[in-house]
This record gives structure tokens, C-alpha cells and sequence, in this order.
């Protein structure tokens, strides 16, 4: 029986199974090892297991070799390491390194220190005399940082360091850069939106830096199956380069299934909230007897101890922190009343573990001692998992291309697997897994990131004038926006012009200036307040809402107290609870329009695109009840505001225009909040992003428009090109939307079509009937867009 039988056997499909798209064995193309490979590398990789290479890791590795820049986009387990590895372990066992000379360096680049930290365990399997190699981040010892700068042949970290240490220190990295022959880039399709613009800048300054010490390198990019591997490339290295895409790796059936929970009774909130985000809850009407569809987080958990009971090595990818904690401990749970033996053998993993926790179920994953581990996407980018028989993944993972990356997690081995996505109740899930055309039927989604974005490219430029004077010679490098940014920076008196050219003026550091993952700088640490034990780390943007004075803090299933919050020393101190509870963060949101920057005349509707300023802040937090989603109580909270300046995408529409399609003056607010919530849900549809890297704002009347208007913007500073996307296939955005809400089958509105897991108005007021006219209004005009350039907005 395989893995699919043996999924269904023994779980009640009826009603749950959308659909099964069936994807094909592919059978393994091989080429002979190059020429140039060192016959030591060659040995030690038969000695490993691979007697042959495939013909996409032959195929990149020659190009990188020729001195040629390539991106390796292949699927999942695809051996794309080897394909990087060739060029450059070939490179560092060459003949100048026989000796005690240091020759050729080479930086490989992750997007997580779990990622980095593994590919040097494998060149150590290898054990191969001679090459050096380190991992060089935030949990490198002090001692073992010098040894590495002055030593190590392959330096194995990521964006952050080479941000913060790395180029800052470069005096320091001479011998180490005078080498360097080659950068590897692994993982490139995750650097998107405003997190891809900021490393783009950062490899911008690497070229300026090593070419400083009179180092080209070759950069090999890697990535799963991308829409447009060259563009990515390009846009991230500023360079050209080949591409390899035709994947030569072997691969066993896999069945691709859509899994829609069912309706239910009053919910199943034993797994907490749906797990979709920081300070979810759910807010239908669980508990009082009216029917709301069964938590996906609930499916997953039942679905992972089915199969952890078949011995099927399992991973289940849950969206949040919380949802993961959630799905193990009630996997533990079920187990321990009927196969006790087996709750050790499941776990959770997600970023904010320590570095030995972490370690810990990396080991265990792969050794098979675990068998079933709920896990957020830090492991979709952390380690190689091989020997998976199935996936579960919770909820829509927001892009095609990231449900391909963690379904190529199972069947590693070549035998045939299972990949189940289990809807949320949430808009998008809704659509996809009844509209199965949209995930299977369409090509992947364009990375989108902006190297020219003037919030991320000018603390860069400040950053690079501190490592190096900028010259005039150095502007094409970082994009025609340049010029005019240094302008700015001058006035601000961040530069100093010379006539040599511009020059850091501040005493403090100039990569402190920006984060590249806009954390909000150093991270929250969690901290028993009786032992002083330090149980995790949360970043800045979601202290206020997850470890807030009073918020339920779960970690390795255990329940904590929040107790104290200091914002100025980023501590929260927790201490154990036996609350049965949950709790989830309100907050207030208002916006203001900056600038029109497009818009576009749907008969009387406008569409609009441009930056606006989002200020917003948690005033409350609502506690409850963890088995029934049922509200206990409110709590207020004294936290200071936040500002974000950003981009947005917003549509107004005149009240006789609403009125003419039904919708009455006291029914806009309600009307216009569900259509807003509805129009987030589904922007991933065609925009690389999920909803929470966006937010949105209703009103019946805004003040800088006059007129009911609807907002949906960037969560990121500056913007990350979804609301833009937005603008651009807004008709075909807002009529999914429409279809979204109105195919549901409820009454009056629900997870699935109109209300938000992350409301701060707690998901009132709401009209689903009237966000249909609504956007039936919106649609009617939609038949010939007429696009003008505008400048500042009034007020």
C-alpha cells in the first residue's frame, strides 16, 4: 500500500478531497564528471554515494567554471548543491593550494544560518584534506571569527553578515577577498520584495569591495523552478547570466492533493487559532452552534498522527509560529491516548528556537528519530531533508512556486509520495481548492523585487560611501536612481561631497541604518523571569502583538505568561501558565495619502496607486478560549504608536454609484470592510506575497479623497511591488474577489470569504451582500481603463 492508500485508509475523506493532481516519475539523465573536476573531489563523491553527476549540475558547473555567471534553477531535490560545489571545491583543491598558500577563496550565501550550517556539514562528509571552511554568523564564537577571516579557503553565512561585518570590515577580509573566485548564492528565489531589494544592494557592494582588491567573481545563483531565473539573477547581482533549467534529476510519482475541511458544528478549536499569522484568532462563531468549517490547523494535526502511526516520515509546514507550536502538541496529545510510544518522535520547529534546539531536530529529522515534525518555512529554507514519504502543508504557503518547494520535500529517495495542501478558512484557500485550474493550470510567479527602491538603496549608498568613498565611477552600479539619492544624503548630512567624491560623515556605523529583513532591529528575547533562562527570540515588527503584557507565549508546547514588556531593553519576561487560553492583538489603523503616483478611470471609479503613510497601534487584546475559539474577555494596553510609509493600491467609488447598486449610506462602512478584507485575502492570487505581507484600510469617507474608498498596501517601508502588481491586473484581482464571496455558501460572512484572522477591529462591521455590490460597482466601469500620471495628493 503506498503512501496515498495508506493516507486515506482510516481518515474520513468524504466531503474533505478537492482534488488529486497526479505529477509524473521522471527518469534521471546523466553527463560524465568534467575534466577539470580535482580527481580527490571526484573520489570523495563516489566514496558518498554519487557515482554519476546529473546533466543540469554538469551543465551549471561548466559555465561557473568558464568563468561564466549562472543561475541553477531546478526542482526541489535536484542536487543543486553539487552543481555549485564542482566549480568551486575543484577551485580550492587545486594545485596553489597544496602548499600552505591560501590561492582561491569563495562565500557562499544563504538566506537562513540553519542552510548555511548544513552545506558545511556536507563538505565535511566529504573530508577533503586541505579546504577550509567556516560558517561565519551570529553564533560564531569571537575566538573562531579571526582564524576564519585569516584562514578559511570557503566561508560559508549569509546577507546579514556580509552586511553588518563582513563589507563594513573589509580591511580585515583583504587576503581572504584578494582570492575570491567565487559567490554562490543559494536559495535566490527567496529573496523577494523589499528583502530581495535589500540584498541587491548588498551584492552590489561586494563587487565595489572585492574589486577593490582586484577580485571578479563568478557569481552561481541557485533556485527552485522560477518563473524567470535570469530576471531574478540579474535584478539581485546587477549581472548577466546563463541559466540552467532543464532538470536531469530522477523524481518518483507524486500525488498533489487539495484538502478542504469540513463544516462543522460549532468549530474544533483544538489546535488554537488557523494559524495564518502573529496574533491570529479565530472570529466566527465557534463554540455557539453555528456551523464554521473545521480548523485547518486541527486537519493538519489529525493528518500528522494518522501517518506518524503508519511510520510514514511526515513534515508538516504550518504558516506561524503559534500554529506550529499548536499542531505538534496536539498531535502529542492524540498519540499519547492511544500509541504513547510515539509522542516523542513528533516535534516543532520554527525560527526563534536557540541554535542547540535547533541542531537538535535537524539531527533527528534526518537520522528518522523524529517522524513527524510541524514546522514553519524557517526548515523549508534550513536544511536538505531527505527520505520524506508526505508533506502536509497548512494553508496556501502565498506563492505556486513555494507549494512546489516544500511538496519536493517528500519523495527524495526517488519512491513515490504524497503532498496534501489543507485549505484555511480563508478566502484564497476557498477559491484554490475549488478552482484547482489556478494552483496546477498557470506558470509560477515573477519574483519581484526592486533594486532602485530609494527606501532600501539609500542607507545602502551611506553604507558603501563608509566602506569606500563613492565615486563617480561607482553610480552605474547601483542603478540611475543613484545620483539624486546622494543628493539627498548630502543634505542630510549623512555624505560629505569632495571633489574625490562622497564621504561618511557619522561616528556611528552605517549598516545600522537599515535592516535587511526589517525586523526592526535586534530581536526580542523571551526570558523566564524566576530562572533567567532565555526560551526564544521574536522580531521587533511583532513584539506588540504576540509578547504584549498579558499574551500567551507558546513554546515545545508549553504555555507562557507574558508578564513585563520592556520596549527600550527588547525583553519580554514570561513565566509558566496553566491558561487554557489564547490571546490576540487589536489595533487601530489610519492612512494617509502621500502622492497619486498612477491612477486609472473606471467610468466614475478611480483607481489609484502611490505612497501613503500607515500609522497604527495595539490598544487591546481579546483572551480566548483555546478549545472553543469563545472570547473571555478584553484587556487594554498602553503601547506608543507605529508609522510606515509605504505604497498602496486604493479604489473610490461614489455614493450614488453604491446607492445605484443597492448599497445603502449606513451599510458602506460594512460593505467596503468586508471587500477589503476579501480583496487582501486574494491579492496573492496575483501579486508573490501572502496576505501578511500586506494590510488595508476601509472607510465610508476618507479625508484625502472625499469618497468611500477601499485600501490595500505594502507592509513593507518604501513598498515591495504588491499593491503596484495589484494595480496593474487589478480587474482580474477584484473579480476573483467578487467570485470568492460570492460562491461561499454562508449567510452572512465567515473565515472563508470576508472576515480576517488579523483584524483590528475584530472583524466589525462586516456586509458580505453589500461588499458583492460593491464590488459589482467597482467591475461595471472595469471594461476600458484609462490610465493618467498625477502628482501630490490634497491634503
Amino acid at each position: 500500500m503506498d503512501v496515498w492508500e495508506r493516507l486515506l485508509s482510516g481518515t474520513e475523506e468524504e466531503g474533505r478531497l478537492r482534488h488529486v493532481e497526479s505529477v509524473p516519475a521522471r527518469q534521471a539523465r546523466y553527463a560524465p564528471w568534467p575534466g577539470w573536476v580535482e580527481p580527490d573531489l571526484v573520489r570523495a563523491l563516489v566514496e558518498a554515494g554519487v557515482e554519476r553527476p546529473w546533466s543540469h549540475q554538469v551543465e551549471a558547473a561548466e559555465a561557473a567554471w568558464a568563468g561564466r555567471h549562472v543561475v541553477v534553477s531546478t526542482g526541489t531535490a535536484s542536487g543543486k548543491s553539487l552543481a555549485y560545489f564542482m566549480p568551486v571545491l575543484s577551485a580550492l583543491l587545486g594545485p596553489q593550494h597544496r602548499g600552505r598558500i591560501r590561492g582561491d577563496t569563495a562565500l557562499y550565501l544563504a538566506p537562513t544560518k540553519a542552510l548555511a550550517a548544513d552545506q558545511l556539514d556536507a563538505v565535511a562528509r566529504l573530508r577533503l584534506t586541505g579546504v577550509r571552511a567556516a560558517t561565519y554568523d551570529g553564533d560564531t564564537p569571537a575566538e573562531e571569527r579571526r582564524w576564519i577571516r585569516e584562514h578559511a579557503q570557503l566561508v560559508l553565512t549569509n546577507p546579514d553578515l556580509l552586511h553588518r561585518s563582513l563589507l563594513p570590515g573589509h580591511s580585515r577580509w583583504a587576503g581572504f577577498l584578494r582570492g575570491l573566485r567565487f559567490v554562490v548564492v543559494d536559495e535566490c528565489h527567496h529573496y523577494r520584495g523589499v528583502f530581495g531589494s535589500q540584498v541587491a544592494a548588498v551584492l552590489r557592494r561586494l563587487r565595489r569591495v572585492a574589486a577593490r582588491y582586484g577580485a571578479e567573481p563568478v557569481f552561481i545563483l541557485a533556485s527552485a523552478t522560477a518563473a524567470d531565473p535570469a530576471g531574478t539573477a540579474r535584478h539581485l547581482t546587477g549581472l548577466d547570466v546563463d541559466v540552467v533549467a532543464e532538470d536531469g534529476s530522477p523524481r518518483g510519482r507524486t500525488a498533489v492533493v487539495l484538502w478542504e475541511p469540513p463544516v462543522q458544528d460549532g468549530g474544533d478549536r483544538e489546535a488554537g487559532d488557523d494559524g495564518a499569522g502573529p496574533g491570529t484568532g479565530r472570529t466566527g462563531a465557534g463554540g455557539s452552534g453555528v456551523p464554521v468549517r473545521r480548523s485547518a490547523l486541527a486537519e493538519t494535526a489529525d493528518l500528522l498522527v494518522h501517518l506518524v502511526r503508519d511510520r510514514v516520515r511526515t513534515l508538516a509546514f504550518v504558516p506561524s509560529r503559534r500554529g506550529a507550536e499548536s499542531v505538534a502538541s496536539t498531535a502529542r496529545r492524540r498519540l499519547g491516548e492511544s500509541d504513547p510510544a510515539l509522542v516523542g518522535r513528533v516535534a516543532t520547529y520554527r525560527a526563534g528556537y536557540l541554535p542547540e534546539e535547533r541542531r537538535t531536530l535537524e539531527a533527528g529529522l534526518r537520522d528518522g528519530s523524529v517522524l513527524g515534525m510541524a514546522a514553519t518555512n524557517a526548515l523549508e529554507l534550513g536544511i536538505d531533508v531527505a527520505g520524506l514519504d508526505a508533506v502536509l502543508i497548512c494553508g496556501w504557503p502565498g506563492r505556486r512556486a513555494s507549494l512546489w518547494q516544500q511538496a519536493g520535500r517528500a519523495g527524495r529517495a526517488g519512491r513515490d509520495s504524497v503532498a496534501v495542501l489543507v485549505a484555511r478558512d480563508d478566502p484564497l484557500d476557498t477559491y484554490l481548492v475549488h478552482h484547482p485550474e489556478a494552483v496546477f493550470g498557470r506558470e509560477l510567479e515573477a519574483t519581484v523585487l526592486d533594486p532602485d527602491n530609494p527606501y532600501v538603496l539609500a542607507p545602502h549608498l551611506a553604507a558603501a560611501a563608509a566602506e569606500l568613498p563613492l565615486t563617480e565611477a561607482d553610480l552605474p552600479l547601483f542603478g540611475p536612481g543613484a545620483p539624486a539619492l546622494l543628493d539627498t544624503l548630502v543634505e542630510r548630512g549623512v555624505l560629505r561631497r569632495r571633489p574625490s567624491g562622497w564621504y561618511w560623515t557619522r561616528p556611528e556605523r552605517a549598516g545600522d541604518l537599515t535592516d535587511l529583513r526589517g525586523t526592526d532591529g535586534e530581536p526580542f528575547r523571551i526570558v523566564e523571569a524566576t530562572t533567567g533562562r532565555v526560551l526564544g527570540t521574536v522580531d521587533g515588527q511583532a513584539a506588540h502583538h504576540t509578547v504584549h503584557e498579558g499574551a500567551v507565549y507558546v513554546h515545545q508546547g508549553g504555555a507562557w505568561l507574558v508578564r513585563t514588556l520592556n520596549l527600550e531593553s527588547r525583553l519580554a519576561l514570561v513565566e509558566p501558565t496553566g491558561m487554557e487560553a489564547v490571546t490576540q492583538a487589536r489595533e487601530t489603523t489610519r492612512i494617509e495619502v502621500l502622492a497619486t503616483r498612477r491612477s486609472r478611470d473606471w467610468g466614475l471609479i478611480g483607481l489609484h496607486l502611490g505612497p501613503v503613510q500607515v500609522t497604527s497601534q495595539v490598544v487591546s487584546y481579546l483572551v480566548r478560549d483555546v478549545l472553543t475559539g469563545r472570547v473571555l474577555t478584553e484587556e487594554p494596553l498602553d503601547l506608543p504608536s507605529r508609522t510606515l510609509r509605504t505604497t498602496a493600491v486604493w479604489w473610490t467609488v461614489p455614493e450614488n454609484v453604491l446607492h445605484a447598486h443597492g448599497v445603502a449610506a449606513r451599510d458602506i462602512p460594512g460593505a467596503a470592510h468586508a471587500a477589503e478584507h476579501a480583496a487582501i485575502g486574494m491579492l496573492p492570487l496575483v501579486a508573490t506575497c501572502d496576505r501578511w505581507d500586506v494590510g488595508g484600510v476601509s472607510t465610508a469617507a476618507h479625508p484625502d479623497t472625499g469618497l468611500p474608498t477601499v485600501f490595500v498596501h505594502d507592509g513593507h517601508p518604501g513598498g515591495a511591488g504588491f499593491a503596484e502588481r495589484g494595480f496593474h491586473a487589478a480587474r482580474e484581482w477584484l473579480q476573483a474577489t467578487r467570485t470568492v464571496i460570492d460562491d461561499c455558501g454562508c449567510e452572512s460572512g465567515c473565515p472563508s470569504c470576508v472576515q480576517s484572522p488579523k483584524c483590528g477591529n475584530g472583524n466589525n462591521p462586516l456586509d458580505k451582500a453589500g461588499a458583492v455590490q460593491l464590488l459589482d460597482a467597482v467591475l461595471a466601469g472595469a471594461g476600458e481603463p484609462k490610465e493618467r500620471r498625477e502628482g501630490p495628493a490634497a491634503g
